[in-house]
């Protein structure tokens, strides 16, 4: 009789999860929706073909609003936690809404790609463990790269500057564009940026610089912060930036900003 009472409490636990997975404390990430109709991300030039089917494998099944449900996704609390990791994901990069992002926000957010896959935060560890095929290659790692570096910027990119750095755009401009991976105050991704006007390249004590950096001894200047900034890899090969502003007035008014924020 032992064992018809270990199966009943195995059945109610089983029917009970199934249940409590209905339930959504982090939010419906539409887990028990019909199976998707459309591709998770826009089929179309928007994004190259190659880089396109990497990010449908390795990142749309969080960051898309397609969902591929596995087995163990139907029953709680593992719903739960997919659901939690699908809805922050979706918050800091939709790829179904590629489309809607400005040409500004896909420049940021390829680069932040890029910086996040080389770094090993993206897919997620759990991710990761489960999914096999979702770790990211050095062929990925390149064939990102080329992308977010070639990432169409706005019609007048190629424009000279009209006027000298305006320090109240630039903090736009770092605010819109730079704080995916940068803070004034922390390191995040990248290193700190409050000082980083006059001081050398690598110089955040405890940051895991790239070698290109910790070896440069360069002083970031308005001259060596425009080269960086235009194309990191031309300035100092090596390096793990992935992030290009190819505005020259745009440069001028982030390194404005950077020069103001560092005599405060």
């Amino acid at each position: 009789m032992t064992w018809i009472k270990q199966g009943s409490i195995a059945a109610f636990a089983l029917a009970a999860s199934l249940l409590l997975a209905h339930v959504h404390p982090f939010g419906n990430a539409g887990l028990f929706a019909a199976g998707a109709t459309q591709p998770p991300i826009p089929d179309h030039g928007a994004i190259p073909p190659s880089v396109r089917a990497i990010l449908t494998t390795k990142c749309a099944d969080c960051h898309s609003s397609q969902v591929r449900t596995p087995f163990y996704g139907h029953f709680a609390p593992m719903s739960w936690l997919i659901e939690r990791d699908i809805m922050e994901a979706r918050q800091s990069m939709n790829l179904s809404q590629w489309d809607t992002y400005t040409a500004d926000e896909q420049q940021a957010l390829a680069a932040k790609i890029v910086q996040e896959t080389r770094s090993g935060d993206m897919p997620l560890p759990q991710y990761r463990m489960i999914h096999w095929n979702a770790r990211i290659t050095s062929a990925d790692l390149q064939t990102l790269s080329g992308w977010a570096h070639g990432t169409p910027a706005p019609a007048d990119s190629a424009a000279q500057p009209t006027s000298a750095g305006d320090p109240v755009h630039g903090a736009a401009l770092f605010e819109k564009r730079c704080t995916g991976c940068h803070s004034l105050t922390t390191s995040r991704e990248g290193p700190l940026l409050k000082g980083v006007y006059g001081r050398t390249t690598g110089a955040v004590p405890s940051f895991p610089y790239s070698n290109a950096l910790k070896n440069a001894h360069l002083a970031w200047n308005d001259q060596s912060l425009d080269k960086w900034l235009a194309d990191p890899d031309a300035f100092l090969p090596g390096n793990n930036m992935d992030f290009l502003v190819t505005r020259p007035q745009e440069r001028k008014d982030l390194i404005a900003y950077l020069r103001q924020s560092a005599a405060q």
